[in-house]
């Protein structure tokens, strides 16, 4: 019997095991591009709130996590920890983007399917750096700022694509050359390597993410320019960080525009 889209992407989400859930996903996106899911929008699927993630690591609030400098292996292992959580965390957001919107188009879910994919690559390549340095995922806490966001704006796709590739993972694009600097002066060249990579395929999901927003403003007949900052000002506040990577942004699908307002409302401007 075929597999179906929507439950094979359900049950991948709500898997605990990191390890496993990687594997799923990389068989699901390859299912998908060969023709070998079935497709039911209308298929029911249980309400999630809490997507699958192990034991550990600890979950705590961001202002709980003790500050470590890159001086010790230890605080290294800290950084890279909290990249590979993050990068954890996207697939389950790719995976969550992909179930619980159902009446999208198919290259959305080509879209989505694919990033979960890339998102697993990043985890394994991150775990398994940790690995050398003799830790790795678990060993330090970590917060769920993420996932809290993909609740938030789990009852619109539109808020969902504004709020999670275009503010949540941009940011990823702003702070990454800093540590990819650090790490460089550490002479870490495979963790350099490993976030050059993440760098270049992050910049494809945000843009991913600018394409259905972008897509769904249409559909509506709104503004997505006016839409998107006044969603930024609703979700975030005060809550933007500065410095934004202009051009990585630009690459990702921004107009020079919103950049422009993005900046002034983070104080680059």
């Amino acid at each position: 019997m075929m597999s179906e889209l929507f439950s094979a992407s359900w049950r991948a989400l709500t898997e605990r095991n990191p390890y496993t859930k990687c594997e799923q996903v990389v068989a699901l996106s390859r299912a998908w591009q060969n023709g070998s899911l079935s497709f039911d929008p209308e298929i029911e699927l249980p309400d999630i709130s809490v997507a699958g993630h192990p034991d550990r690591p600890k979950l705590v609030e961001p202002r709980d996590l003790p500050h470590r400098g890159l001086g010790s292996t230890e605080g290294r292992a800290a950084l890279i920890h909290a990249v590979t959580h993050i990068e954890f965390n996207a697939i389950n957001l790719a995976l969550d983007a992909v179930c619980r919107f159902r009446q999208m188009p198919r290259e959305y879910y080509t879209n989505w399917l694919s990033i979960a994919s890339e998102e697993s690559n990043h985890f394994n390549l991150l775990n398994n750096r940790l690995n050398k340095i003799d830790w790795s995922y678990g060993d330090f806490s970590a917060h769920n700022g993420l996932w809290d966001m993909a609740m938030r704006t789990a009852h619109d796709p539109l808020h969902r694509m504004a709020l999670i590739p275009r503010v949540m993972e941009a940011r990823g694009l702003d702070v990454t050359p800093g540590m990819i600097k650090r790490f460089r002066r550490l002479g870490d060249h495979e963790t350099v390597e490993i976030l050059e990579l993440i760098l270049r395929e992050e910049i494809g999901h945000v843009k991913a993410g600018s394409r259905w927003f972008n897509y769904l403003c249409e559909q509506r007949g709104i503004d997505a320019e006016a839409t998107y900052i006044a969603l930024v000002q609703e979700y975030m506040g005060n809550g933007l960080h500065c410095p934004i990577h202009l051009q990585a942004r630009l690459d990702a699908g921004f107009s020079e525009s919103e950049l422009h307002k993005l900046a002034q409302m983070c104080g680059q401007g």
